[in-house]
């Protein structure tokens, strides 16, 4: 079976966009759901929507990989399965180790998509000495002084981290020093790593973050509508015949001006 280190994806030699790669996922995700529904093809337009993507780039991203589709009929699903997996190394094994077993360590550990994804748990790692020899999703957990060893034994070429922010960039040095070149990295800091290593980073701390930011924005369109409404109330001029003693006019220099002057 191949595996990650003596197999890398062909996407960089053949000249496509980081911004098509990014996408590359969305497409599958979409077109594996259409696949599994037994749907034979799907237009650009319906692959679009599903993806949460444009259909012009769409198209622009399918012409990367050589894929047009066919007027009328659109793209054959299953094939746009293959294409795509195959661009992203998924057709073949992509043995992963995971650092750090604590809440989070252990849910990724327990991630049922990995597998059907092309990705294989193939150790979990703690600097823990109690957590050594438990079982975490099936899998005994191992200490870091074996990290090494690990790696070499299993041609591990892609490393999670999901250690605590002190102890992160260690693990990334070592992950790195014996031949990891892909980490995706949960601590919540930011990682240095030399030339022709790969960095994914995940903050779900940040995610949050931008949440709050749109939900902040919204409650103050909100405010703002209120404040426009009420200031539109009071630019309303008001009509001669209302006017009184106590009326919505007074007699200035100039003739009548309203009792409230808008800003």
């Amino acid at each position: 079976m191949a595996t990650g280190r003596t197999h890398r994806p062909a996407t960089r030699s053949r000249g496509i966009p980081e911004a098509t790669v990014a996408r590359l996922p969305l497409y599958l995700r979409a077109l594996t759901a259409l696949s599994e529904r037994s749907v034979p093809t799907v237009s650009s337009e319906e692959l679009a929507a599903a993806a949460g993507v444009n259909s012009a780039k769409l198209r622009k991203d399918f012409s990367y990989l050589g894929s047009y589709g066919t007027r009328g009929v659109g793209y054959d699903v299953e094939y746009l399965v293959y294409q795509i997996s195959r661009e992203l190394g998924l057709t073949q094994d992509w043995p992963v180790v995971i650092v750090g077993i604590g809440n989070l360590g252990a849910a990724l550990a327990n991630y049922g998509g990995f597998a059907s994804r092309g990705f294989r748990v193939a150790a979990l790692i703690d600097a823990d000495p109690a957590m050594a020899g438990k079982p975490v999703a099936g899998i005994a957990v191992q200490h870091t002084d074996e990290l090494e060893k690990i790696i070499t034994d299993n041609g591990v070429s892609i490393g999670v981290i999901a250690t605590p922010a002190g102890a992160a960039q260690q693990v990334c040095d070592r992950l790195v020093a014996a031949g990891v070149t892909s980490i995706l990295n949960f601590a919540p800091t930011v990682l240095t790593v030399p030339d022709g290593v790969d960095v994914r980073k995940v903050d779900l701390s940040i995610e949050l973050q931008i949440l709050a930011f749109h939900e902040q924005r919204k409650a103050g369109e909100g405010t703002e509508a209120e404040v426009e409404q009420a200031a539109a109330s009071v630019r309303t001029p008001v009509s001669r015949t209302d006017a009184g003693s106590e009326g919505g006019r007074q007699q200035g220099p100039d003739g009548d001006v309203p009792a409230v002057m808008p800003a």
